[in-house]
């Protein structure tokens, strides 16, 4: 059993991996590049100046490393997207030793389930930021993240596999619980891209987020298939 998990969290979180790569580079990629142009502008290093001595401001290490543009960048990305690709896929393998899928399509639900949890849920309150825009506290939104998923990954198996209307009106309030509670935001809300360009990225992110976790949810569902039927066979 072990070895059949890890050979489809190996697998799938390679191609699926690969997918959102692809797509970040084509898509997302280009739309960060042309915000970090307002964000090293002129102006932009004049309005820092300006924060700083009027009051707190953000303080960037000089020294830290970033990957260049080009190869330095899209390999750092894809190396993130792979290790986090698997992370994902060896949880939906795990899943599937509980409920195992009857249809190689019924990974789609698992894919959009994750989608959910893990993307759309949390985005409501902390939505993906452009470079020069103003955050709040680093720990604060981590907290709250990570409280929204896992009450969103409660909710949503309460409202599915519940066996009764109690457990899935319990499963709806864990879902709103989060929300109601809020997100924390910076005390200021700006940004140095324009508006449009935010708007655009923050699509982009979404629909690439989509097609990642269907394509995770549809590739693991039919090797977890896949290799049982294998193991049936041998």
């Amino acid at each position: 059993m072990i070895k059949r998990i890890a050979q489809t969290a190996g697998f799938t979180g390679l191609l699926a991996a690969l997918l959102l790569t692809l797509l970040q580079s084509f898509w997302v990629a280009p739309l960060i590049l042309q915000a970090e142009t307002y964000e090293h502008a002129p102006a932009a290093t004049e309005v820092a100046h300006a924060h700083t001595e009027g009051g707190a401001a953000h303080t960037h290490d000089a020294e830290a490393w970033e990957p260049e543009d080009g190869w330095q960048r899209v390999l750092s990305t894809t190396g993130g997207n792979l290790v986090v690709a698997v992370g994902f896929a060896l949880m939906l393998a795990g899943l599937y030793t509980l409920r195992a899928p009857t249809r190689t399509a019924q990974g789609l639900l698992w894919g959009l389930a994750g989608y959910a949890t893990f993307v759309l849920a949390p985005t409501l309150g902390l939505p993906p930021e452009l470079p020069g825009t103003a955050a709040a506290d680093l720990a604060q939104r981590q907290i709250w993240w990570i409280g929204t998923a896992a009450s969103t990954a409660a909710g949503i198996a309460l409202i599915v596999f519940g066996r009764n209307w109690l457990l899935k009106a319990l499963g709806v309030a864990i879902l709103v619980v989060p929300h109601m509670i809020g997100a924390p935001q910076p005390e200021v809300h700006s940004m140095l891209a324009p508006e449009a360009l935010e708007a655009q990225f923050k699509i982009a992110s979404q629909l690439t987020n989509v097609a990642f976790w269907l394509a995770l949810g549809l590739i693991s569902a039919w090797l977890f298939r896949r290799n049982r039927d294998d193991q049936y066979a041998a």
